[in-house]
């Protein structure tokens, strides 16, 4: 996960207020707004545009620094800090976007334009603009995360955390733990529910203020493109993708009604969430043992690799820097080695799901994470870093442009390195893999990625679209669950593991509802992550299969690469998207072609299966 600035459509929800001196100094040097004169002129557009990027650019470090020392510091004070400093941000930002509304008939050069429509459409959490709103944001927002963040429950005796919990879920076979695991986490989800529709209905408040009909327009509408266009657009990418799922579902249901008998997973219908390996059943790779393909084996497990090279968490990230490194791009500054949290510390509560840092908007690049000598921490390493790489290549953009093309492009950059770091070719490139296997590896490996990439699309579709029901009032907090399950079965296929208790509000068990995170965004990056491969696999003149080509290397790649990460914000999407691919729309055809072979045998796997749901 990416944290950024809340201009840039970030992860920092309404991070709280703080040094309202400095907002009341700020405030106290702008001239009156463009109520002085009937019609705002073009110079006045721009002296706004200027004024505030100095502003958010001189706040922003203080937010981001108030935020770094919560997240690795949890405790009342430094929530109460992180809050203070948000609030102040929130609120300039929202101000912002409510001024630059007023600029729109105005004939101001492109740049202007753009920056305009940035401040408009980029605040995530818009605060009302009443006294004390942006305050009372602010402060449900970082306790929100922190409950999240410090949420432990009792099993056999013991206080479990997350991170435990998601160790039995991705090892134990006994459903009966799954479920008690499965459920004592997302016990500790309900005393969020009043905080969040409270949330809800202030970021509504201040949405309509800014022009929009709630907060989930406001949130489509970051896309270059209308809000309702840029759902269809979803939807268009989601159905092309659809069919490959579905024939994924029908083969993984059938391995475990195998392992478990009908009584705990039927043959048809959904799968039960506990049952796949993952907290939210959105990536299913650590039950690939269940549903490895019967006669064919893929030789190795990157788990066991990294721990037979004796790799430790530093080793990780320095094997993941260095794949960027060969492609040209310059070696992280010393401060990234000495500034970030690699590991877990002890004695004190920190928030440990991953997320990548730009602290000044210049070279304190960090990163933030509880790192495991594990195959799926060695690809995390490679995503977080391409979200510092791209932070780093557009840090000489003016401050509204210092952001990904679009949210889809941050996740994606990293993602698509890593499409890469997970081949047999870069395993063997870097030292790791002895031998690269024949094509007979191929399904093993395949049904791997798709077991991540392919499980993961649906729900990185969903999260949204129950949140946009959520704005728009379609849910209440009284439907919340029942909504979120619903829309879970139509896109996912999955069900609870049992009944749901009455108060039971499930979305607040996963990081992104209660940290305020737009999610669509991970949805696009695993289409982007796929284009972009293909293209890269193209200018580098791999003839191979594309699920065997690594970049790894490849300095040619690197500089195109790196060019359409300078450009940041500066254009719309579509412009980025052609520089690097030659296209200029989300495209899924890459996707299947990535995973054709795979598609092919689970067809053949799945014949005389009853699949869908």
């Amino acid at each position: 996960m990416l944290k950024m600035k809340l201009l840039a459509a970030g992860a920092v929800i309404a991070v709280a207020a703080g040094s309202a001196g400095l907002f009341a100094a700020a405030q106290a040097k702008q001239p009156a707004p463009a109520a002085t004169a009937a019609r705002p002129t073009p110079e006045q557009a721009q002296a706004f545009v200027d004024r505030t990027e100095a502003q958010m650019a001189a706040l922003s470090q203080y937010v981001n620094r108030a935020s770094w020392v919560r997240a690795t510091y949890i405790t009342e004070d430094t929530m109460w800090l992180e809050a203070r400093a948000g609030a102040e941000f929130t609120d300039l930002a929202t101000r912002a976007a409510i001024e630059a509304a007023k600029y729109d008939g105005v004939a101001v050069d492109a740049v202007t334009r753009r920056k305009l429509d940035i401040l408009k459409r980029a605040v995530v959490a818009p605060a009302p603009q009443r006294p004390g709103a942006a305050d009372e944001m602010a402060t449900i927002a970082s306790r929100l995360d922190s409950v999240y963040s410090t949420g432990k429950f009792t099993y056999q005796g013991k206080p479990i955390t997350l991170n435990d919990a998601e160790d039995v879920l991705s090892t134990s076979r006994d459903p009966a733990e799954l479920k008690a695991v499965w459920e004592g986490w997302h016990s500790i989800s309900p005393v969020m529910k009043a905080d969040y529709a409270r949330l809800v209905a202030l970021e509504n408040e201040g949405a309509a203020g800014m022009g929009y009909k709630d907060t989930g327009a406001l949130w489509r509408s970051g896309y270059d493109m209308d809000p309702d266009a840029f759902a269809a657009e979803t939807d268009r990418l989601w159905k092309q993708i659809e069919p490959f799922y579905k024939n994924l579902h029908c083969y993984v249901r059938a391995r475990l009604n195998e392992q478990y008998g009908d009584a705990v997973q039927p043959r048809t219908g959904p799968i039960r969430a506990d049952l796949l390996g993952n907290m939210w059943a959105q990536q299913w790779g650590n039950i690939y043992p269940i549903v490895a393909p019967k006669t064919e084996t893929s030789g190795y497990s990157l788990d066991q690799l990294l721990v037979d090279a004796k790799y430790d968490p530093t080793k990780m990230v320095k094997t993941g820097e260095a794949f960027y490194v060969s492609m040209g791009l310059a070696p992280l500054p010393e401060t990234f080695w000495s500034r970030s949290q690699i590991v877990r510390p002890e004695g004190r509560e920190v928030v440990c799901h991953a997320s990548a840092w730009d602290l000044d908007d210049r070279d304190d690049i960090r990163i933030k994470m509880c790192t495991k000598v594990n195959g799926e921490d060695f690809y995390t390493v490679h995503h977080e870093l391409g979200h510092n790489y791209y932070q780093r290549a557009y840090k000489d953009q003016p401050y509204i442009f210092k952001n990904g093309a679009n949210d889809g492009f941050h996740e994606a950059i990293g993602d698509f390195v890593g499409l890469s770091a997970l081949t047999p070719t870069y395993l063997n490139q870097i030292g790791l893999l002895e031998t690269v296997p024949g094509a007979d590896g191929d399904v093993p490996f395949l049904l791997k990625m798709a077991l991540d990439k392919i499980a993961f699309m649906p729900f990185g579709l969903m999260v949204d679209r129950w949140r946009w029901q959520v704005f728009d009032g379609t849910l209440t907090p009284e439907t919340y669950n029942a909504g979120w399950w619903t829309l879970r079965t139509k896109y996912q296929g999955i069900t609870p593991p049992g009944d749901r208790p009455t108060d039971a509000f499930d979305p607040g068990a996963k990081y992104h509802v209660p940290g305020n995170v737009p999610y669509t965004r991970y949805f696009l990056a695993h289409v982007y992550q796929f284009q972009f491969h293909e293209a890269a696999c193209r200018q580098a003149g791999w003839k191979g299969p594309l699920h065997r080509c690594s970049i790894y290397g490849n300095k040619e790649v690197g500089a195109k690469f790196n060019a359409m990460m300078e450009m940041g914000a500066s254009r719309p999407w579509p412009d980025a998207m052609e520089a690097f691919t030659g296209q200029r729309q989300g495209d899924a055809s890459a996707v299947a072609e990535y995973f054709k072979p795979l598609n092919v045998w689970l067809t053949k796997q799945n014949k005389g299966e009853k699949c869908g749901w």
